[in-house]
């Protein structure tokens, strides 16, 4: 069985991890803060005190942090993940991040023997608990081949997008496309409320029909609940949707209904939101 070395134990990271560990791969892990990974290190895995002491003995390093800068850091530089895995090491980057950097990732990679493919996912918590996530994957299509049997572990629609930086492009095609979703279905609890509803019986009527989505069968009960826990932050929300912003710029495209839905958020996080779940939305609507 390979080696995986899993570097960022957040919200996702960790189930991802845990379902590699469970397959019976042996696991190395590192985090920034210690504590996050004592649960899992009780289940087997084994802690390293550096990235860079992970890539020096992992064959595939699984990296999932928060924002491009995490990303770069811990692939480039004297005691990041290039400099340190040894040739044929395969490396592959679930953060949501740019395309040009993914780009960049790849051609150093491929300078030093070693096979890099972004690898985006959506699923939030529900879909990394559960190995369910869908996966987007760019870089070499043999590279994305040959780490199949390990993504399988993680989610259900895994699909090759095309060359180093598609997986990106793909992931931001997936934020378009929930963040004026989110603005839909706050409006649509908020004006059942208003009009008398019952906004649980509401749900069951539309999430079954054409208003369907992701977000209104997982995210509106949490809504109605009061649970704002993050299965996906705010504030990494917001950077998604900032970097989709600038890639549609570079495209020639405008997209308002994104840039309204960034708007919104970005005055749900000066509220101190920042730390919620998206789902956090709906107190816009209904607190302020």
């Amino acid at each position: 069985m390979q080696t995986i070395g899993f570097i960022g134990l957040g919200v996702m990271g960790k189930s991802m991890a845990r379902h590699l560990l469970r397959a019976g791969y042996s696991l190395i892990v590192y985090t920034r803060t210690k504590e996050k990974a004592e649960d899992i290190l009780a289940e087997g895995a084994v802690w390293k005190d550096a990235v860079k002491d992970v890539a020096k003995v992992a064959d595939v390093v699984m990296t999932m942090v928060g924002e491009p800068h995490d990303v770069e850091h811990v692939y480039f530089g004297d005691d990041g993940i290039l400099a340190n895995a040894k040739r044929g090491t395969y490396v592959i980057d679930f953060t949501t991040s740019k395309p040009s950097l993914a780009v960049r990732i790849h051609e150093a990679a491929k300078e030093k023997g070693i096979f890099a493919l972004d690898a985006p996912v959506s699923g939030g918590d529900i879909g990394a608990r559960d190995g369910t996530l869908s996966i987007m994957v760019g870089g070499d299509k043999e590279a994305f081949s040959a780490c199949m049997p390990l993504l399988s572990h993680l989610g259900k629609n895994i699909v090759w997008q095309g060359e180093a930086g598609a997986g990106q492009h793909t992931k931001m095609c997936n934020q378009i496309a929930i963040a004026t979703n989110m603005i839909g279905v706050c409006e649509a609890l908020v004006y059942a409320e208003k009009a008398g509803l019952d906004p649980e019986r509401v749900l069951r009527s539309i999430s079954q029909g054409a208003a369907s989505s992701w977000s209104l069968s997982n995210l509106a009960p949490r809504m109605l609940a009061g649970d704002f826990a993050p299965g996906f932050y705010v504030k990494h929300f917001i950077k998604d949707m900032g970097i989709a912003l600038a890639e549609a710029e570079t495209l020639g495209l405008s997209l308002p209904g994104l840039k309204l839905a960034k708007q919104l958020y970005e005055s749900l996080a000066e509220r101190g939101e920042g730390q919620s779940g998206t789902q956090a939305l709906y107190k816009w609507y209904k607190e302020w």
